[in-house]
């Protein structure tokens, strides 16, 4: 049986207000299954009928964020189905096409941050399943409760003749079975002591848009020469659970989520398993402060993520005042990581002039499928041990830095006199302003690379080095002459007249005179 929604102004439809938010969301008519037949020889597994409805309707342009249909599940259901399809019309060059993304809430609700969610794929995926076992990555598995469940629509991009949709719900009947309790990854792994660790957390599998399995990301994880990762699923928490026999001495899963909102991407890393993070609010909302606390307070880091990023809704426009760190540096070097890095070496000019809190870079590869490789880049992390504890302890200090595979390692610091020495991520206090230090870094795996020195006066010193990819640079500078010291190590410039892409990047040592 079908029911139309031609429009927002359809008598079937009704404006709600989504709870905690400025955004306006819209609410379809109730699709119900009291009079649905089931099809002459519609049967489940359990031989109870098969009961579907199709819902037609039609989005213009300037729909809200989020389209909410409900949908009134009776008892006895073992297994909701969901398949939609919409029309995606030709449109002139520049002009965005239709994009229609989908998820579903259970009869707990779509209060903002409430506990209804039960899954999203965004554009990824044209059909899901939830049932008590089992569900479509993507989704939580869980019993199909009794009550008004919703699906969610989010009209990302809409053609100017509008958005056309189809959505098809089936309930199928029988006993629910049980659900498995969820196996999350251990917080600790054996690791090597107090050491640099490497590692990639912004990575997606076929839980949100990826091509990968789990299975497929920690062996290129291992290929990559990686000791952890982190799961950061599009708007979903459903992988926690899906790394069983994957992790090992040798590599630590963190369970996170990559919050994907209309202005801009962020990362949640090394939050507590089964964390969900909800996304429907923009900048104006004013809600991504709340949100961010909630990260932390689940034990993870808030990250931006590829925050000049061109993709519709990819631009990062919340501010950085809730960040942790910040992703300078995904996938293979662009000019979008070009225009991240120096926002980011801006914001170290401020906090050294004022002697304020720093927010440290990271770099990630956001692989997706083949051939995006896993690891590159990677951020390089000094821990205490290999844990989640350790780690994030690491990331936050700005104790790291970011290299384009394992084959590059960076050492770099800055001494003084008496003896004093800072690293990476730390400060060092000298007698004066005056006091002369010595910046030195050591670079393997690097040929054909040049070495920078960059301060809050910007490129101060520059070195080849060898052939062989292996070598010392050294250069002398006081705390009056450069606030900051951190360092880079690029390719050749394949453009004359801009720089080569990044080989390695250090976070910074800060200068100060007593």
């Amino acid at each position: 049986m079908s029911v139309s929604h031609p429009a927002h102004g359809h008598p079937m439809a009704r404006r709600g207000l989504l709870v905690g938010t400025a955004a306006t969301a819209l609410t379809l008519g109730t699709v119900s299954f009291a009079d649905a037949a089931p099809p002459n020889d519609g049967t489940d597994a359990d031989g109870g009928p098969d009961r579907t409805r199709t819902v037609r309707g039609t989005l213009p342009t300037g729909s809200p964020d989020f389209v909410y249909l409900p949908v009134e599940v009776p008892r006895g259901v073992r297994e909701i189905a969901v398949s939609y399809a919409y029309e995606r019309t030709p449109v002139p060059t520049g002009t965005p096409g239709n994009a229609l993304d989908i998820g579903i809430f259970d009869e707990r609700g779509t209060e903002l941050g409430g506990r209804g969610f039960r899954g999203w794929s965004g554009g990824a995926r044209t059909s899901f399943f939830i049932r008590a076992d089992e569900a479509t990555p993507g989704y939580i598995a869980g019993p199909v409760r009794a009550g008004t469940w919703n699906i969610a629509l989010g009209p990302y991009t809409v053609a100017p003749e509008g958005l056309p949709y189809e959505v098809t719900v089936t309930l199928r009947s029988g006993p629910a079975g049980p659900t498995p309790e969820p196996v999350y990854p251990p917080e600790r792994a054996k690791g090597r002591g107090r050491a640099w660790y490497r590692g990639d957390c912004h990575l997606h599998s076929v839980h949100s848009d990826g091509r990968r399995t789990p299975a497929g990301i920690a062996a290129a994880a291992r290929a990559a020469g990686l000791d952890f990762i982190n799961s950061s699923e599009h708007n979903t928490y459903s992988a926690h659970g899906a790394w069983g026999g994957l992790w090992g001495d040798d590599l630590l899963v963190l369970t996170g989520e990559e919050i994907t909102t209309r202005n801009g991407h962020v990362l949640a890393v090394a939050t507590d398993p089964g964390t969900f993070v909800d996304w429907r609010y923009r900048a104006r909302d004013n809600r991504f402060g709340h949100y961010a606390k909630a990260v932390r307070r689940a034990g993870g880091l808030v990250v931006p993520a590829h925050p000049h990023a061109t993709c519709i809704g990819c631009h990062w426009k919340f501010g950085f005042g809730e960040a942790d760190a910040v992703e300078v540096w995904n996938g293979a070097y662009t000019p979008e990581d070009e225009i991240a890095l120096a926002e980011w070496d801006n914001s170290l000019v401020a906090a050294a002039r004022w002697s304020k809190p720093w927010i440290p870079a990271m770099g990630n590869s956001d692989a997706h499928r083949e051939p995006d490789q896993v690891g590159l880049p990677q951020t390089v992390v000094l821990a205490d041990e290999l844990s989640r504890e350790a780690i994030v302890a690491g990331i936050r200090a700005g104790h790291s830095y970011i290299a384009e595979s394992s084959a590059v390692t960076l050492s770099f610091g800055v001494s003084g006199g008496r003896g004093l020495h800072a690293g990476i991520g730390e400060r060092l206090r000298v007698d004066g302003d005056d006091t002369p230090v010595t910046v030195r870094l050591e670079v393997t795996g690097a040929p054909g690379c040049t070495a920078h020195f960059v301060t809050d006066q910007g490129t101060l010193f520059t070195a080849g080095l060898p052939e062989s990819g292996t070598g010392t640079v050294q250069w002398r500078t006081t705390p009056a002459y450069a606030a900051y010291v951190r360092a880079e190590v690029r390719h050749p410039a394949a453009v004359p007249g801009l720089p080569g892409a990044l080989a390695a990047l250090t976070n910074p040592v800060f200068l100060e005179g007593r």
